[in-house]
């Protein structure tokens, strides 16, 4: 487990930033937390550093947005199915594992369509800090504690 407290956009930005550079094809990442607690601000990092150039936005309304990059990013928000089931009826479980960078806001709704391994990302306000977050990210699986390695050893992230 990693366990961080960030208290500027710019630095959530920077996360994010740093986990698409080390994230490969098919990984998909889980982002949660309550509205505003800034899983957008880190999936915009996720994208830029998965080469996607412009501007990203949060799918809430549309449910998913596709980016080119290095590797396509496929940014899903789920928060507004009304049913779990919903979620493989209309095929976004194609997005999961397949070709590109997966982000998933509010994979609490969805539990049981994620593939067995995915990196998880849990964004909580700091209850002393009201500019301030606790991020924690996990591992679920073997596959995803590189990442929290390559984050360790990252000197230069300023963690």
């Amino acid at each position: 487990m990693w366990q961080r407290r960030i208290c500027h956009a710019e630095e959530m930005r920077r996360l994010g930033e740093y986990l698409g550079q080390i994230l490969w094809p098919g990984a998909v990442i889980c982002l949660s937390g309550e509205l505003g607690a800034g899983k957008t601000v880190l999936a915009q990092g996720v994208a830029k550093g998965a080469g996607v150039g412009g501007y990203v936005t949060s799918p809430t309304f549309t449910l998913v947005h596709e980016y080119q990059g290095e590797h396509p990013v496929y940014h899903l928000d789920v928060y507004r199915l009304d049913d779990p089931a919903e979620f493989a009826e209309l095929g976004f479980r194609e997005y999961l594992g397949g070709d590109g960078i997966a982000i998933v806001e509010w994979p609490e709704r969805i539990l049981e369509y994620l593939p067995q391994q995915y990196l998880l990302v849990e964004i909580k306000r700091d209850e002393h800090q009201a500019d301030c977050r606790l991020v924690t990210i996990k591992p679920v699986g073997d596959d995803y504690h590189v990442v929290l390695e390559e984050l360790e050893q990252r000197a230069d992230f300023g963690y």
